[in-house]
């Protein structure tokens, strides 16, 4: 083959690589690709393995592919012939062709990683290659996007064209080493984004013409769009500190370099240009301005801290200039100050502005209290609110934020309409108004006002009602006060009795002339008795004092509202809309109790309850809705208190019933109406000795017996179980001491104990007392308490309990699982045992719900160290399956009814004979 040939084809610049072989397949020549590829040396060694390629060519003619190894895989080539002008075969050459304008090496995927999209630019033939991260960029494919560059322009963004065109141009003509430029393409769904392109011709003609031209895509749109939302930051703040007088500063502690921004050197009034060095400006300053700069150098130093601090600066024949600076320590790796960055804001004029408000204030605040007038200012549309000193003085409020409806809240419901109306009539125009309003003070304390109203509408303001108060208690009170004294209860300063009863009177006759709905509420503070036994009465009357406040704020000023007794209310609504009315109100004044009342250190939580009669043809006169009133409210009380009821005929027989037996209550035990019949406690296991239940029965002589769940609440609420508990304790120990003597054989003899006992002052000791009196050991005796005794912890009750824990007086839980959820009164008390309510006991045969309940009562006793106790148990499969869950001791029917004392001890004779072990049963059902 002719050399000068070979060296035509291998010098024209191809992007493949091409190697020439000789007939026998050695390599004769090969182009500059092929060199870098190293391709020569690869042919010469696969001769024999490319041999069967060969001779393919010469019978069949065409090309054949091919596959090299190469360093980092393969190359897929293909071998051709050559022949002569004859047809003979005289050479082969083999190319590696490379695809489209790819570079097709690991630089590609480098650059793809990067998110640089790649394009290879083929500038003889204008055909131009993107790799699939550019079109990806772009959101392109190869069907969609141009392949020359002139239909590629068109992508560009009309304004960005001249620029990248004259980019381009320069480095072609070789003006630039590398081109650059920034702009901004067509996204395939219309939308602009910013490029980074950069190029270089890699490739040029002999003559120095570019042949070919390399580069990558960068998606910079992010990043633009974040630097034009820094600039539109940066024009905010520029015109923020303009506003607002502030200018910026920078200073090069270690070469004492100071920049200053123009609004600083306006503010400073420096001179053009400013001095560059700390020293030099430090000239400007008076004595203590520097001495204030050098405290705040030396305070960045040590703590190396942000700070602030203030200047005055005196200008000479001018105000003196108040400046207010910030400064911020920059430290490099090391930890070395390097400079400091910061702030100043001229504030001469707030300063100003500032001195003048608190002069007018002071002067303000002086005038007012001479003549002891409050002002505020509520703005029309906001309700927004200012006081004056005054203003919370008269209140007694603090001196803190405050809104309208906190300010409301202290008023009474009547005066807080009348200020409202008045707010919206002066609002729609009208005149300015007078009131005398009333409210109290959160010390209880009644205050009456004086209030001025008038709208306040001045340019550049939002419109403002001015409103002044002035305190008028002292004129109103040396009026009231012979009426109050004969009037009105000294302890609440509400109607007494006697003037409820007046003006109620007058009430109801207006009500039945004209046909309005008339309702008496008699409300009853639950507890208060034990509060005033427990705190004092001094305590008690506070309560009283706060308790009536938070009721009066909820009514009219229409309504009546008196102390009828100790710890009672009357209010009489007038002209109800509806009947049901009146229970809203009952709501409304349960509601404002239910937040604790508070004095000095004690808070105390209290609830009320409400009867409600309205009047009617039988209820005409005061006295006979009085009374209907409070048989509502014992019906609320057993209702569960904290809570309201209306009178009915059901209501009044309940009522009577009541009545009737708190009566018989007072001296039926001196009557010897009382006695006592007694239950045993069989134990579970073992050959230990019943327990025995006192139980206290009450017969009536003519009425019969009555049940203990009826009269125990009265004796409760009367006053008579204290004396009740301790006759049944010494009745009890005096029984049990003969069933001793007589040699039966039982346990404890246990006792029920009310809440109310547990309270009362010296009931440890008078139970010790009775146990000592009668020679019963104090550890054989066990007290059965309900949940709801534990629950009030006091020291007194503490004190209870550990005489009780000294002396070995047992504690048990009586209708354990009926009461509160907290059990944490376990852990306080010394209780030893649990007894689960003979309701869960009837119903956990039937429910398997009730059946686990039992269950966790036994493990939670036995998990404390308790025993447990089952109540009520009557048949054979309870007894059974209480057995089985471990409980200790079983008490009911199935064993034995309550008993009289004979009875009791016949039972005994006959469980000591029989055995205790495996003759329960028998003795039970016998």
């Amino acid at each position: 083959m002719d050399p000068g040939v070979i060296a035509s084809l291998l010098q024209h610049p191809l992007t493949s690589a091409v190697v020439v072989l000789d007939p026998h397949g050695r390599p004769l020549a090969a182009n500059s690709a092929a060199q870098a590829l190293g391709l020569p040396a690869t042919l010469a060694l696969y001769v024999e393995q490319l041999a069967d390629n060969r001779e393919r060519l010469r019978r069949e003619g065409g090309m054949v592919a091919c596959v090299l190894p190469s360093g980092s895989g393969q190359w897929d080539g293909w071998l051709r012939g050559v022949r002569d002008e004859h047809g003979e075969l005289i050479a082969f050459t083999l190319s590696i062709p490379e695809p489209a304008g790819a570079v097709a090496s690991r630089w590609e995927i480098g650059l793809d990683s990067a998110e640089h999209g790649l394009w290879d630019w083929d500038i003889a033939a204008d055909i131009v290659y993107r790799s699939e991260r550019w079109k990806r960029m772009l959101g392109y494919d190869d069907q969609s996007l141009p392949g020359n560059l002139a239909a590629l322009s068109e992508l560009m963004h009309p304004e960005d064209h001249p620029r990248v065109s004259a980019a381009v141009h320069a480095h072609l003509a070789g003006e630039t080493d590398s081109y650059t430029a920034e702009f901004r393409l067509r996204q395939r769904d219309g939308e602009w984004r910013w490029i980074l392109d950069r190029g270089r011709v890699v490739s040029r003609t002999a003559d120095g013409r570019p042949l070919r031209m390399l580069g990558t895509h960068t998606d910079i749109h992010e990043h633009k769009l974040l630097e034009q939302q820094l600039r539109e930051q940066q024009a905010q703040l520029e015109e923020a500190q303009r506003i607002a007088s502030m200018g910026s500063w920078s200073w090069d502690c270690r070469r004492d370099r100071l920049w200053l921004s123009d609004d600083f050197i306006g503010q400073l009034a420096l001179p053009e240009p400013p001095p560059r060095r700390a020293r030099r400006v430090l000239q400007q300053f008076g004595a203590e301005a520097r001495a204030t700069l050098r405290n705040a150098w030396r305070r960045l130093r040590k703590f190396g801290e942000p700070l602030h601090f203030e200047l005055e600066l005196g200008v000479a024949g001018q105000s003196p200039q108040h400046l207010r600076v910030w400064a911020q320590p920059v430290f490099d790796g090391d930890g070395i100050l390097q400079r400091l960055v910061g702030q100043v804001q001229n504030v001469t004029e707030q300063r100003q502005t500032d001195a003048l408000i608190r002069w007018r204030t002071e002067l303000l605040n002086r005038v007012s209290a001479l003549g002891r007038i409050g002002g505020c200012e509520i703005e029309v549309d906001t309700r927004r609110m200012q006081w004056t000193e005054e203003c919370y003085r008269i209140h007694g409020l603090r001196k803190e934020p405050i809104t309208l409806e906190q300010a409301l809240s202290l008023y009474t419901q009547d005066s807080r309409d009348t200020f409202e109306a008045a707010l919206m009539r002066i609002a729609d125009g009208g005149l300015p108004e007078q009131l005398e309003l009333c409210f109290y003070r959160n010390s209880g304390q009644r205050v009456w006002v004086q209030v001025l109203i008038e709208l306040d509408r001045r340019e550049g303001l939002p419109p403002r009602f001015v409103v002044l108060f002035r305190d008028i208690s002292r004129e109103r009170e040396a009026n009231e006060r012979i009426e109050l004294l004969a009037h009105y209860d000294r302890l609440t300063g509400l109607p007494n009795r006697f003037l409820l009863r007046e003006r109620a009177e007058e009430a109801m006759a207006e009500a039945r002339e004209r046909g309005q709905t008339l309702a008496m509420l008699l409300i009853d503070l639950d507890g208060f008795k034990s509060i005033n036994d427990s705190f004092g009465h001094a305590t008690g009357d506070t309560l009283l004092k706060l308790a009536s406040t938070r009721l009066h704020q909820q009514l009219r000023n229409s309504d009546l509202f008196g102390r009828f007794s100790d710890d009672e209310f009357v209010v009489v609504l007038r002209d109800l809309a509806e009947p049901e009315d009146a229970g809203h109100v009952a709501r409304k004044l349960l509601a404002a109790l239910t937040e604790p009342l508070r004095k000095d250190h004690i808070t105390l939580k209290v609830s009320a309850s409400i009867g409600i009669a309205l009047q009617a043809p039988e209820l005409e006169d005061f006295d006979n809705l009085l009374r209907a009133s409070d048989a509502a409210m014992y019906a609320a009380k057993e209702s569960g208190r904290n809570t309201f009821h209306y009178y009915s005929q059901d209501v009044l027989l309940r009522a009577q019933r009541r009545l009737e037996l708190e009566h018989a209550l007072h001296g039926a035990l001196d009557r010897e109406e009382f006695s006592l019949v007694y239950q045993p406690l069989v134990p579970t296991a073992g050959e230990s000795a019943p327990a025995i239940e006192a139980l206290l029965r009450w017969h009536r002589p003519g009425h019969g017996f009555c049940s203990p769940a009826e009269f125990i609440p009265i004796a409760e609420e009367c006053g008579e179980i204290v004396r009740l508990g301790d006759w049944v304790l010494g009745e009890a120990c005096r029984q049990a001491v003969l069933w001793d003597e007589m040699g039966l054989q039982f346990s404890r003899i246990a006792v029920n104990v009310s809440a109310v006992q547990l309270r009362d002052r010296g009931f440890a000791e008078r139970v010790l007392e009775i146990c000592r009196a009668n020679g019963w050991l104090p550890q054989r005796l066990e007290l059965e308490l309900t949940e709801s005794a534990l629950i009030r912890d006091s020291e007194a009750l503490r004190r209870c309990f550990d005489l009780f824990e000294q002396n070995g007086v047992l504690l048990a839980v009586d209708d354990f699982g009926t009461g509160f959820s907290n059990l944490h009164y376990l852990n306080r008390f010394p209780v030893q045992r649990l007894k689960i309510d003979r309701s869960f006991v009837q119903g956990m045969l039937a429910d398997a719900n009730t059946a686990e309940v039992t269950q966790a009562i036994v493990h939670l006793g036995h998990a404390l160290g308790m025993q447990v106790v089952a109540e009520g148990v009557e048949t054979v499969q309870e007894d059974a399956l209480l057995r089985q869950q471990g409980c200790d001791e079983i008490q009911g029917y199935f064993y034995s009814r309550p008993l009289a004392p004979r009875d009791l001890a016949q039972w005994l004779r006959e469980a000591e004979v029989g055995g205790r072990l495996g003759q329960r049963l028998t003795l039970a059902t016998g």
